[in-house]
């Protein structure tokens, strides 16, 4: 694919992504990055060109390792494609924005690292490679669109410390943002960290919700637990990969949906109440 065709393929999903970019508007001030991250991510359209210039260089890192592979470089090591991706400020900006590209940027350096530790064909390297940098130009596009609604102010501030919401409709945003990670550790290969952020989920969010949850929808909280405690975590610990598990975890956030709406009518209640 030329880079030309890249960036069509970016700007068409671009554009098919504007409703997902009003929706991630919402939860992105409780998106955390990996370590620290810059001002740059609260000021994004005044970086796009250096976005863009990271991606180019990243997309030809990329490549040269691959390049590497096909020439029988004995002095290759595939943790350069992690290195070279961790140097980039376009790294914060897309993790801080959109969790889901993220998490499919790094589905996609494994996918190359992994097919050329172990030994796949040259067609098949190059296939993991067009992938992550299809993920990359998906990642740029989504950053652009992310710079127009944080210039109009729909966007929050990105906080470095995360807001602890312990009641109504908005835990179930940060938890619905907390799943949307799960899913991006456990594609950086992260999988203690990522089974450990499914329970610590479950005990300091969902849990908080459970009473008024149940008082509504009884059964609903009961196929939640379930999916916190076994269905999730089994999914991490049997490593069918990352499709499998971000299936899981949007089922699980269409069945949060409705546990926000029950909660919106929980409130709604008890201030007609009052």
């Amino acid at each position: 694919m030329t880079t030309t065709l890249k960036r069509m393929s970016a700007l068409v999903f671009a554009s098919a992504m504007s409703l997902a970019v009003v929706s991630l508007a919402m939860v992105s001030s409780r998106a955390m990055a990996n370590g620290e991250i810059g001002d740059h991510v609260n000021n994004l359209h005044a970086h796009i060109s250096e976005y863009t210039e990271e991606v180019h260089w990243l997309e030809s890192k990329f490549g040269s390792v691959v390049d590497a592979y096909a020439a029988k470089d004995k002095s290759l090591k595939t943790d350069a494609l992690i290195e070279y991706w961790e140097e980039v400020e376009f790294h914060s900006a897309i993790e801080t924005q959109f969790v889901p590209i993220y998490a499919s940027i790094w589905q996609g350096i494994y996918g190359v690292k992994m097919a050329i530790d172990g030994g796949k064909s040259l067609s098949e390297v190059r296939k993991e490679q067009e992938n992550l940098n299809h993920a990359l130009w998906q990642a740029l596009g989504a950053v652009k669109l992310a710079a127009q609604y944080q210039k109009k102010g729909l966007v929050d501030v990105v906080k470095t410390t995360e807001k602890e919401p312990t009641t109504g409709p908005e835990v179930i945003d940060d938890i619905k943002t907390r799943l949307d990670r799960v899913v991006a550790k456990y594609a950086e290969q992260l999988h203690e960290v990522a089974t450990t952020l499914v329970h610590d989920t479950y005990l300091q969010r969902f849990e908080g919700v459970e009473g008024d949850l149940i008082a509504k929808d009884a059964a609903l909280v009961e196929d939640l637990e379930k999916d916190f405690n076994v269905t999730l975590p089994q999914a991490i610990s049997k490593n069918k990969g990352v499709d499998s598990v971000r299936a899981v975890v949007e089922t699980m956030q269409t069945k949060l949906d409705r546990a926000r709406a029950l909660l919106v009518e929980a409130e709604k209640s008890r201030k007609d109440v009052f």
